[in-house]
C-alpha cells in the first residue's frame, strides 16, 4: 500500500473551535485526510440580538459538509457513545477545550494537539502573547500527544519561525495558524508511515521554563516604572485582542500601536507629553512610549494624530 493511501485511510476525528483552528482543519482536507466528524463548541448568543452563532470551525466544517458533534460536556455518555461509534484511529485537537483521558486515549493512534510554541517552553492558554510580551526573537509549533498534564506529552514535530520586531500577537497568530496547519499534516502523514518517533518533553540545563497562562485584565495594565522595551512588548504581545491599556483623564485608554523613543525622561514614570497634534508619549523608567494607535473609552480606534486633533486635554 502506498505512504498516500495509508494516510488518507487514517480515520480522523478533528476537535477545534475559533479561526486558527479552520487553517489546521483546511489544510487536513485538502491534503485529503479521512475526516470523519468535527467536535466544536455549541453555539452561542451574541450580538445585540443575542442570536446564536456558530463556531468558525462549525462553520467550515458545515460548508465542507463533515459530520460536526457539539457536545455540551465531553463526559456525556451519549456523546462517548456518538464518539466511539465513529471508530476514529486518530483524534486531532487545535485550540479546543482540556479532553478527559476516556476521550484522548479513545482512539487506538492517540490524540495530537498542534501548540502555538516550541514546548516545553510556554504551556498554557496564550502561547503567543506571552513570547511576544517577553521579547522572544522566535517561536514555533508543536505537534504531541496527549496525555493527563496539559501541554506535556511527548513531541512529535516542531517547526520555528521568526518574531519581527514589528510582529504583534496577531501577526503572530496569522503566521502559525499556516505553519501549524502544514506541520500537522506532515504529522499525520509521517505517522501513518509508522516512522515517527516521539521524544519527551525536556529542558536544557541553560534554560528558564517560561509559562503562558491565561490574560486577566491586571496583566493588560501597562506599568510605566518599568523599562520602556517592556511596556512597548506589552502592546505588541496583547494587540489586536485584548489590548494593553493606562488611564487617560480617568477614561481606560486602549493602545493597539506604539513606538520606543530613547530619550532620558524629564517627567516621572507614567506622566504624558504632547504637543496636542501629532504625538503623545508616555515616560518610562529610562525612555519614552510613543503611542501609534489607541482607542480612549467611548470612543473609535483612531491614529494617534486624528485623535489629537479632536481631543481637548484637562
Amino acid at each position: 500500500m502506498s505512504v498516500e493511501k495509508s494516510y488518507k485511510d487514517v480515520r480522523i476525528v478533528f476537535m477545534g473551535t475559533p479561526e486558527f483552528a479552520v487553517a489546521s482543519l483546511d489544510a487536513l482536507v485538502k491534503a485529503g485526510c479521512n475526516i470523519v466528524a468535527v467536535i466544536t463548541a455549541p453555539d452561542k448568543p451574541a450580538g445585540r440580538g443575542m442570536e446564536l452563532q456558530q463556531s468558525a470551525v462549525k462553520k467550515y466544517a458545515v460548508s465542507n459538509h463533515l459530520p460536526v458533534l457539539q457536545p455540551d460536556k465531553l463526559r456525556n455518555p451519549q456523546f462517548l457513545d456518538d464518539l466511539k461509534s465513529l471508530n476514529a484511529d486518530l483524534q486531532i485537537c487545535v485550540a479546543f477545550r482540556m479532553l478527559p483521558e476516556i476521550v484522548w486515549n479513545m482512539p487506538p493512534m492517540g490524540t495530537i494537539n498542534l501548540h502555538g510554541s516550541l514546548l516545553p517552553q510556554y504551556r498554557g492558554a496564550a502561547p503567543i502573547n506571552w513570547a511576544v510580551i517577553n521579547g522572544e526573537k522566535e517561536t514555533g509549533v508543536t505537534t504531541f500527544k496527549l496525555k493527563h498534564q496539559i501541554d506535556t506529552g511527548d513531541i512529535l514535530l516542531q517547526e520555528r519561525f521568526a518574531i519581527e520586531p514589528q510582529d504583534n500577537a496577531g501577526t503572530v497568530h496569522d503566521k502559525m495558524k499556516e505553519i501549524g496547519a502544514a506541520v500537522l499534516v506532515d504529522t499525520v502523514k509521517q505517522m501513518a508511515e509508522g516512522e515517527l518517533k516521539e521524544s519527551p518533553q525536556l529542558l536544557s540545563s541553560n534554560e528558564t521554563l517560561h509559562h503562558a497562562p491565561k490574560i486577566f485584565t491586571e496583566t493588560c495594565e501597562i506599568d510605566f516604572c518599568k523599562p520602556v522595551e517592556t511596556a512597548h512588548n506589552l502592546v505588541r504581545g496583547l494587540s489586536p485582542y485584548p489590548t494593553a491599556f493606562t488611564f487617560l483623564n480617568g477614561k481606560k485608554l486602549k493602545i493597539f500601536q506604539s513606538a520606543i523613543i530613547e530619550e532620558t525622561p524629564t517627567i516621572a514614570p507614567g506622566e504624558l507629553v504632547t504637543d496636542g497634534k501629532t504625538y503623545l508619549k508616555y515616560a518610562c523608567n529610562n525612555g519614552y512610549l510613543s503611542v501609534i494607535e489607541i482607542q480612549l473609552e467611548g470612543k473609535k480606534k483612531m491614529i494617534i494624530g486624528d485623535f489629537l486633533r479632536g481631543y481637548r486635554f484637562q
